[in-house]
C-alpha cells in the first residue's frame, strides 16, 4: 500500500508517526512518501493543524493524528479485514 505523510520539519509527532510506519512497513508491505507541508500554502491551510496525516494515495482515505498503530493498519487493510479478525479470535 502506497502512502503519503504530510509533515513538517521539528515536528516531534510526525517523528512519533513515521516510526509507527517504520514498524508496520515490513509486516504490511506498505511504502510512504513524506510530503513537507510548509513550502505549499495549500498544504499549509489544509493540514497545518492536523499534521501528522497519513492519506492513501489509491482511495485518498486520511488518517489525522492522534493515531495509533491499530489506525494505521485499519487504513491500509480492507473495510472487512477487521471483522474477520474478530471472527477468527471468537472461541469455538
Amino acid at each position: 500500500t502506497q502512502l503519503v505523510m504530510y509533515t513538517t520539519s521539528h515536528c516531534h509527532l510526525c517523528e512519533q508517526a513515521e516510526a509507527m510506519l517504520t514498524s508496520l512497513q515490513k509486516l504490511y508491505n506498505i511504502s510512504w512518501e513524506p510530503v513537507e507541508i510548509s513550502e505549499n500554502e495549500h498544504l499549509i491551510q489544509r493540514y497545518g493543524t492536523r499534521i501528522p496525516v497519513i492519506k492513501r494515495s489509491d482511495n485518498q482515505r486520511e488518517l489525522d493524528w492522534p493515531f495509533t498503530e491499530n489506525n494505521i493498519i485499519s487504513l491500509i487493510k480492507p473495510k472487512h479485514y477487521s471483522n474477520h479478525l474478530a471472527e477468527i479470535k471468537k472461541p469455538a
